[in-house]
């Protein structure tokens, strides 16, 4: 008697009390293995007999003795047709579900389909655009170096011209000179001064 007078009477108040209380016994031996069980399983109608020989008629359960077990049947009979009507009905709402995860997917591939294609046109929109940018900029550093080259190759006749120019003039004058006094020598006409 000793033994249970010194065990503690603990009165739970909640449901945190409850929790306190499994945890605790849980932890004073940390090796010992928990059960923890398994998921429920659904729960199956009982196969329908396949002979049934208390058959009743339009006055079934009119007698006294036999109104119980007429009732103990007809329980179990709604009791199985629930369960096909809620069974059909699961299996109809998960079909429906399955093809309307199947037509979400495709909606949603379709439209990642043409969403990428619609980046991919853009992206070779753009790609078409730089080439044809670099193209204009290659032809136009082309063109403005072509330019820069005649510019530079006018600039250049210009001064071969402007310096054949003062040299044509000194030529000009030299041979004048030169043609001068060779007419001077070759014209009898001439008198020397």
């Amino acid at each position: 008697m000793a033994e249970k007078s010194e065990k503690k009477v603990l009165v739970v108040h909640s449901a945190t009390d409850l929790q306190r209380l499994k945890l605790e016994k849980l932890m004073k031996n940390p090796n010992k293995e928990v059960f923890i069980p398994d998921k429920p399983k659904d729960s199956s109608a009982k196969k329908t007999p396949e002979f049934i020989r208390n058959v009743w008629g339009s006055s079934a359960g009119a007698g006294s003795g036999d109104f119980h077990v007429y009732r103990g049947v007809r329980r179990r009979e709604y009791a199985r047709q629930k369960f096909n009507a809620e069974k059909a009905k699961r299996e109809e709402l998960d079909a429906e579900f399955s093809e309307k995860v199947k037509k979400n997917q495709t909606e949603a591939e379709k439209k990642a389909a043409k969403k990428r294609a619609k980046r991919l046109k853009k992206k070779q929109r753009q790609k078409a655009a730089k080439k044809l940018k670099s193209g204009k900029q290659e032809e136009e550093s082309e063109e403005e170096s072509e330019d820069e080259d005649d510019e530079e190759e006018n600039k250049q006749d210009a001064i071969n011209d402007s310096n054949d120019v003062k040299d044509g003039d000194s030529n000009i004058n030299k041979s004048k000179d030169n043609s001068s006094d060779s007419d001077d020598d070759s014209d009898p006409k001439k008198v020397k001064s």
